[in-house]
């Protein structure tokens, strides 16, 4: 019986804390920017601004104290936006004692520096073992335990196998991996792809258009990944094709519907107001295709996601110039 600690205290992290309760841990705690987020879990156990409607466990605790959420912790699951994790970690530096792993589970690239998450940590908590939680898993499906399976990847496979068996349940399964650039390149390029596929849904362009956006962005997704060192093989997995399958075939999903908005041609600025969570391939999609031209990959339709959201490029011309890409080989390894 362990102490966790969370940090990031959205919907994801509370997700989270639930699925570690579960595993037999003591103790779960939540470390939240928000005074209210960390009032309502320890008053109440519940989070209703990030994850409404979901009792939780006792032994689920919150705070604002980074220092309290790492005291003691056996291992930290860091799950802050991505945008943020730079200044989390950063922040957390002081409280981390030597060698205690972390485990990031944030989905995301960094804006301006192209850095996996991976090395913002590297960077960050120098000399920190670092495993990488991706996969399948809706926040609302994990905190009600129903059945999902995620990668857990670590270049350590002795490590990689402590964590999974210290974090998996018999309905949260952890598959082990030792590819964390692929499992890291899969949560990002998984965001961008649903995006595309919203904007599909909303342009009414059918389901046909919406499996071949499935498709060639899983070759992008995977060319992207083998140029910067992945296995091919991590994308036919629970971090790639599983990722990208369940985010663009569901609603739920906040970039597909962020899409679904887009493409009935709405504004962004809009779009993103009324929201409180982060959409993360929003933060994503520019990072994503400047490493596609400094890595010299061929990426159309992650290239047009970025020119609708940051370049103010029409949804419509998109499509059309998507339309107009040259035919290639069918086989992700292409150019």
């Amino acid at each position: 019986m362990a102490r966790i600690g969370i940090i990031g205290g959205g919907a994801f992290g509370t997700a989270l804390a639930c699925v570690v309760r579960r595993s037999g841990h003591a103790t779960a705690v939540i470390w939240a920017r928000e005074p209210e987020v960390v009032a309502a879990i320890n008053r109440d156990s519940a989070n209703p601004i990030f994850l409404p409607g979901i009792p939780l466990a006792p032994g689920i605790m919150a705070t604002t104290d980074l220092a309290e959420a790492a005291k003691d912790s056996d291992f930290l699951l860091l799950a802050p936006p991505a945008q943020h994790m730079r200044a989390v970690t950063s922040q957390l530096r002081p409280h981390l004692k030597r060698g205690i792993p972390v485990v990031t589970c944030s989905k995301g690239i960094e804006r301006e520096t192209c850095a996996l998450m991976s090395q913002v940590i590297a960077e960050t908590l120098p000399g920190t073992p670092v495993a990488v939680l991706s996969g399948p898993s809706f926040a609302h499906d994990i905190a009600v335990d129903r059945p999902a399976g995620v990668t857990l990847a670590c270049a350590d496979r002795d490590l990689g196998e402590r964590l999974a068996q210290a974090i998996g349940t018999p309905r949260f399964r952890t598959y082990l991996s030792d590819d964390v650039t692929g499992a890291l390149i899969g949560g990002v390029l998984k965001n961008v792809i649903a995006i595309a596929c919203g904007v599909a849904i909303g342009r009414k362009l059918g389901e046909s258009t919406r499996a071949t956006l499935f498709a060639r962005g899983l070759a992008e997704m995977a060319r992207l990944g083998v140029a910067m060192g992945a296995r091919l093989e991590t994308f036919m997995g629970l971090s790639g094709a599983g990722d990208l399958n369940l985010s663009c075939n569901s609603p739920k999903s906040r970039n597909t519907s962020l899409g679904i908005a887009l493409g009935e041609g709405r504004k962004l600025q809009d779009i993103l107001r009324e929201r409180v969570t982060v959409q993360e391939g929003v933060h994503s999609a520019e990072s994503v295709a400047a490493l596609a031209r400094r890595q010299d990959v061929d990426m159309p339709i992650t290239l047009a996601v970025d020119q609708v959201l940051n370049h103010g490029a029409d949804v419509e011309e998109a499509v059309a110039r998507l339309l107009a890409h040259p035919y290639h080989y069918d086989r992700v390894t292409a150019k």
